[in-house]
């Protein structure tokens, strides 16, 4: 029988970290090991507890979220945590910087108890949880950006074409298996395209593909995807 996912709370109101810890607590398979109020607080919990998955406030006294996830799942670390950040969306543009710090998904915080639980239970599985509500939006505005007309990947992406098309679907917030059930491919042909991507591009986790997608221009808009 596989051990309970251990999550770690990191918010500065105390509310809303009762209030996910209930949620969570209430699951079969989740076990909440430790609450944090501030940022400080948070990086110091998680290397003594070292918890499955991270759920951590983008706004927090001493560190906030961006900096707690470089500490936690940044590249220099060298066995990262996985990271979920939790956002107010509009509010928070700084957000992107956590693609690059190691995030593993991002998640409103009144997104509702069923999200709450599959953000957890993703980032638990390596599968995390790219939610159109939130990082479509965020990382559709990466595309704007003129950066990637200067890099030539967009013209001759690395990857092959069945690889693009993963990378492409994830970047729109599908699962896994949503993908495999989209292209007609069984699901460990997703995932050995989805690390042969990581390698190719030094990508850490699905949610820097997905931000390289949307950087690079290999996809660019909410339409069909192919």
């Amino acid at each position: 029988m596989s051990r309970d996912i251990r999550v770690l709370i990191a918010d500065d109101q105390e509310m809303v970290r009762t209030g996910f810890a209930l949620i969570l607590g209430a699951q079969p398979g989740i076990e909440v090991v430790g609450e944090a109020s501030d940022g400080a607080e948070c990086v110091e919990l998680a290397r003594r507890l070292r918890p499955d998955v991270c759920l951590v406030d983008v706004r927090m006294p001493r560190l906030d979220g961006l900096e707690v996830t470089r500490a936690l799942a940044g590249p220099g670390v060298a066995d990262p945590l996985r990271v979920v950040i939790v956002t107010t969306f509009d509010q928070d543009d700084y957000v992107y910087g956590a693609l690059r710090g190691g995030a593993s998904g991002f998640l409103l915080k009144d997104a509702g108890p069923a999200l709450l639980v599959e953000a957890v239970r993703a980032a638990a599985r390596g599968d995390a949880l790219v939610s159109p509500a939130v990082t479509v939006r965020l990382l559709e505005r990466l595309g704007e950006a003129p950066a990637a007309e200067d890099t030539g990947a967009a013209a001759a992406p690395p990857v092959s074409g069945r690889e693009l098309d993963v990378v492409r679907l994830v970047a729109r917030g599908l699962t896994n298996q949503e993908i495999a059930d989209d292209l007609y491919i069984s699901l460990s042909t997703v995932k050995t395209h989805l690390v042969s991507v990581q390698a190719k591009l030094g990508l850490r986790n699905r949610v820097e593909i997905a931000a390289w997608a949307w950087e690079t221009g290999a996809v660019t808009s909410r339409g069909p995807v192919g």
